[in-house]
Formats: C-alpha cells, sequence, structure tokens
C-alpha cells in the first residue's frame, strides 16, 4: 500500500450573498492530512511522547544494559569457539557433527544480528568501551562495516520504505508495491528472492557499493568506488578464507565434514537473517511512501509517523527476540535506532498503546505468519496488479499473453 501526501485540498465553492442580491463565490481550505489519518497536531503530538519514551531510556540506560550485551559477546565467542573445535574433532561422529553445525550457525546469526547490527548502530557507544563501539567494531559477515554504516544507518534509516531512496525496499531489485510499473522480469522475483536469501550476506555487500546501480546505469566506477570494491572484496576474501579454507584445514582428514558444517552455518545465518529483515518491512498492510508526496522539510515527528507505518514487528519468545537481534521489535528500532536493542521489549506496550490511541495498526504477527505474508507480497507483485483475480480458465490464454508486455506507464 502506499501512502501519498494530500496537500490542503479546497472544498468545493461556497456562495455567499452581499447586500444587494450579488453573489461571491467562497473558497474554503480543508485541513491537511496525514498518513492514517492523523491531523498536524495529532503528528506532532505523537513525535512529543516518543521523545519523551526516547529520552526516558536515554536517562535511565547504565550498568544493567552494558552487562547485557558483554554478557552476550562472551556467549558468542563462546560459542562459536566450542562450536568449531567440536568439528574439528567430531570426526565420523554425526552427532558432535551436527551439535556443532547447529551451534556455529546460532554463533554466526547472535554476531550479525544481536551484536554486529545493534553495535554498528551505534547503541552501545555510550559505554566508551573502545573495543564495543561503533567505530571500531568488525563483525562476521561480508560487508565492510563502514560500507554497511552508510547504507543502512546513514541512507535506509533516513529514507525508510520511500520508492526509489530506500534500497533495503526490495533491494533495488524486487517489486515491492502495486505504484511500482510491472515488467515482464519481475515474474522471476520470487525465485531471485530465494537466491537472495541463500547469499544474503554476500547480497548486502552488493548493495551497500551501490553495485546494481552501476550496472544498471553503466556507471564509471570513481576512484573512491574503486577502493570501496577493494575494500569489500578483501573483507569477503577474509570470510572465505576463514570458514571454507583455515577451519577445513584445521580439521584433517574430516576436512569434508568441517567443509560442509561451515556451508550449512553460512546458509542458515544467510536465511535466518533474511526472513527476519523481510518480517520487518515487507508484510503485507506495510505502508510505502512516494518521496514527490512527502514534506519536502519533513519533521521529527512526521518522521516518526513513517518509522511507526512503514515497519512490521514479530511476536515470540526472548529467545526468538534475541535470536533476531531484536529487530523483532522493528517498529520500535526504527523509531529508536540508537536505543540499547534490550530495551526494546520494555517500551513495545506504550508504543502498542500509542498506536491503539490514535487508531493505528500495529503490525505484530509471530514469525511463521509475518515470513508467509513477505513471501505472499513477493509473489503477488510478481504478477501484474490484479492478474490472479482477473484470471480464470476461460481467459487463462489472453491472461498468459498479458504476462510477455509490461503494463502501459501511468498517464
Amino acid at each position: 500500500m502506499t501512502v501519498t501526501r494530500d496537500d490542503l485540498t479546497t472544498a468545493p465553492p461556497a456562495v455567499a450573498h452581499e447586500p444587494g442580491g450579488r453573489s461571491v463565490t467562497q473558497v474554503t481550505q480543508v485541513e491537511k492530512r496525514y498518513p492514517g489519518g492523523l491531523t498536524a497536531e495529532q503528528v506532532e503530538e505523537i513525535g512529543r511522547e516518543l521523545d519523551a519514551i526516547r529520552q526516558e531510556v536515554l536517562d535511565d540506560r547504565g550498568e544493567i544494559d552494558a552487562a547485557y550485551i558483554r554478557r552476550v559477546i562472551r556467549v558468542q565467542r563462546a560459542l562459536e569457539l566450542g562450536s568449531r573445535v567440536a568439528l574439528i574433532a567430531a570426526g565420523r561422529n554425526k552427532l558432535v557433527w551436527v551439535l556443532g553445525t547447529v551451534g556455529l550457525t546460532t554463533a554466526k546469526a547472535l554476531d550479525n544480528m544481536e551484536i554486529g547490527h545493534n553495535v554498528l548502530h551505534g547503541q552501545w557507544d555510550w559505554m566508551r568501551d573502545p573495543k564495543i563501539h561503533s567505530s571500531t567494531w568488525d563483525w562476521d559477515h561480508a560487508s565492510p562495516a563502514a560500507q554497511w554504516k552508510r547504507a543502512h544507518n546513514e541512507v535506509h534509516h533516513r529514507y525508510t520504505n520511500i520508492l526509489g531512496r530506500d534500497n533495503d525496499l526490495g533491494y533495488g531489485i524486487l517489486r515491492v508495491d502495486e505504484a511500482q510499473p510491472w515488467r515482464p522480469r519481475h515474474l522471476i522475483q520470487p525465485a531471485w528472492n530465494f537466491v537472495t536469501a541463500c547469499i544474503f550476506e554476500y547480497g548486502i555487500a552488493m548493495y551497500d557499493l551501490d553495485f546494481g546501480e552501476h550496472l544498471r546505469e553503466k556507471k564509471k566506477m570513481s576512484p573512491e568506488k574503486r577502493a570501496e570494491v577493494r575494500a569489500a572484496l578483501h573483507k569477503v576474501r577474509k570470510q572465505v578464507t576463514k570458514d571454507f579454507v583455515v577451519h577445513p584445514l584445521l580439521s584433517g582428514p574430516g576436512w569434508r565434514a568441517t567443509l560442509a558444517a561451515n556451508a550449512v552455518a553460512v546458509l542458515g545465518r544467510n536465511v535466518w537473517s533474511h526472513s527476519v529483515i523481510m518480517c520487518g518491512h515487507f508484510p503485507e498492510g506495510v505502508e510505502t511512501f512516494e518521496e514527490s508526496e512527502l514534506d519536502e522539510n519533513e519533521t521529527r515527528a512526521q518522521w516518526y509517523l513513517r518509522q511507526m507505518l512503514g515497519s512490521a514487528n514479530i511476536s515470540g519468545s526472548k529467545f526468538m527476540h534475541l535470536m533476531t537481534g531484536n529487530l523483532s521489535h522493528q517498529i520500535e528500532h526504527h523509531c529508536f535506532p540508537d536505543l540499547p536493542s534490550r530495551r526494546y521489549g520494555e517500551i513495545a506496550p506504550r508504543m502498542r498503546a500509542i498506536f491503539d490511541r490514535y487508531g493505528l495498526s500495529y503490525n505484530a504477527r509471530p514469525l511463521p505468519q509475518q515470513v508467509a505474508s513477505a513471501w505472499h507480497k513477493v509473489v503477488r507483485l510478481s504478477l501484474p496488479n490484479g492478474w490472479l483475480a482477473e484470471t480464470n480458465r476461460r481467459n487463462l490464454g489472453r491472461q498468459l499473453r498479458k504476462l510477455a508486455r509490461p503494463e502501459p506507464a501511468p498517464a
């Protein structure tokens, strides 16, 4: 669903009569309405409420928060080390291989989601710990930290769900809204989305480089862009060497089993993180926006509202929230990306209460439902608008021929 800006609209002219019977046409302006049908004052009131929530958490964060992230890092590192040692020693023991593979997959997911993503957001910079700081942290991911921070923190979080500006919205390769013109190439987007899930960390590395944009527009790479490509290739080489060369070699005769375990762990981490990210912005009911129809001077309150309506949550257990990096609280994260992730669960009930009070839809469902909803949207939008509803056995041939030509451009 695309949300557009309703500018100050003109009501039907009212006719008044001056003394002497001459009629005068009066033009009345109707108050502008924002997404969700809110007035400007309601939007600004929401902004004040969210600012107050954020300030409360900033004032309250302290040693408990610091102890939490240090504990998660210790557990993740112990789990990764123990899993790698188990795989080296597993030999032909299938149970040890399974336990080592599951442990390594879990460790990789923790590294990317609850630790890496949130540390690189600057959520823990206030601790002044140089070892847990967004300026020094490196993660188990193909994308260099500096490039990811630019693409994610500076672009995605600023332009959330704005068509043509937020590359996270379909990663520049998927049709994600009915307002986007359909092209025959979109027919393969379900398959392309599956491939993206399997190679997600490498897809993100290419996306952070704006690689697809350069190919589509046949841009020449600047010296700065070439340096970014070299940095990304260096990071990819480091990842591949660690998981697919060094660790298997340390396993000696069992190198094939260790190689397979690492491949499964990388695949599992990629599919998991892709699924979590899909649930945050892709499910049915999440709104998208067109840049031309938003206020040029967007206020902080208007930005808050866009984050609220352009994000979706996953309901579940504390362990599930941990494994998603608390991106299961995507609404809260997008409103407060610099707050400690462990606090999102605490403020979620207050956020839901604000949604309810203003008649907004708080999009939160269990993981299987959100994943299914996101995939349903990917499949539905791979076809022309209304194609499925219009198709039956009698007109199937004609409908299939429609898939060979693009939709006409809107007038």
